[in-house]
């Protein structure tokens, strides 16, 4: 691992850029373990959408993202698109297991 300033090419921040892709992976990875677990105790797809709780962790994010130097509208831009995505596969995995259908833990949304 290299800080910015200790790298001095190009492949060097690709491969630091590229270490740092799969640390966000396998964050988003687990994360998506606690959304499916989420899902799993909703009863009813339109528990999915909750506009006080979206905004309220979006206001933290943009928070955090200003204290570590990140653009909090880029934070914001990549939270809001997470949590739209979450919400449909929380839609889906409600509706399916409504249906009875048997739904695999690398099910994506449509």
């Amino acid at each position: 691992m290299k800080t910015p300033d200790e790298c001095l090419t190009k492949q060097d921040i690709r491969i630091e850029i590229d270490r740092l892709d799969g640390e966000l992976v396998r964050l988003f990875a687990e994360r998506q373990t606690y959304v499916r677990r989420m899902a799993d105790l909703k009863q009813h797809p339109d528990e999915a959408f909750d506009g006080t709780r979206i905004e309220s962790m979006i206001s933290a994010i943009r928070d955090r993202a200003g204290d570590l130097a990140l653009d909090p509208e880029q934070a914001e831009l990549v939270w809001r698109t997470l949590i739209d995505w979450n919400i449909a596969f929380e839609k889906k995995v409600i509706s399916e297991r409504l249906r009875g259908d048997v739904v695999g833990s690398d099910t994506t949304p449509d």
